[in-house]
């Protein structure tokens, strides 16, 4: 398992498809793509901006139930890609030990950036779907742009649209 790092969200041109953005910490820094969809990425938007919601979203509720049984989110990792589909797991560490539960990837990383929880990626699916980063200097131009993109994403979503 490689460790990686949640860069964002940003939406995919010209099919205003979001993607989740995760890069490796060392090594070749290969950077892998997550579609997902739009909800998904407005939680992992609100989380990695700090925004609060007048009431729970999904991914906060759940937050808020493992923290009240006890349950610590050791990690979460994108284990699998199969037929175009991306597959997630969470480690989690209960009073009777450790259990992993499949999870989508967009709510895997959803609840990782509530967390804090490291994210990891097998090296099978770096292989399949990552790609390597542009030089240096190209990279912090995307890396600005994809920031830029993010706050337009934020600017366009209110956290009222989710209160029931």
């Amino acid at each position: 398992m490689v460790e990686m790092d949640l860069l964002g969200v940003r939406v995919e041109l010209p099919t205003n498809t979001p993607i989740c953005l995760l890069r490796e910490r060392a090594g070749d820094r290969r950077v892998l793509p997550i579609f997902i969809g739009g909800p998904e990425a407005t939680a992992i938007a609100f989380a990695l901006e700090e925004v609060v919601t007048p009431r729970p979203m999904t991914h906060d509720l759940l937050k808020d139930v493992l923290d009240e049984l006890g349950v610590s989110v050791e990690s979460v990792a994108v284990v699998d890609l199969r037929d175009g589909t991306f597959y997630a797991e969470l480690v989690l560490h209960a009073a009777d030990g450790v259990h992993r539960v499949s999870s989508r990837p967009s709510d895997a990383l959803a609840l990782a950036a509530r967390t804090g929880t490291p994210i990891f990626a097998a090296e099978a699916v770096l292989d399949a779907a990552a790609y390597a980063p542009p030089d240096e200097e190209d990279e912090a131009g995307e890396s600005e742009e994809v920031v830029e993109q993010f706050k337009e994403f934020i600017d366009s979503v209110n956290p009222e649209d989710f209160a029931p």
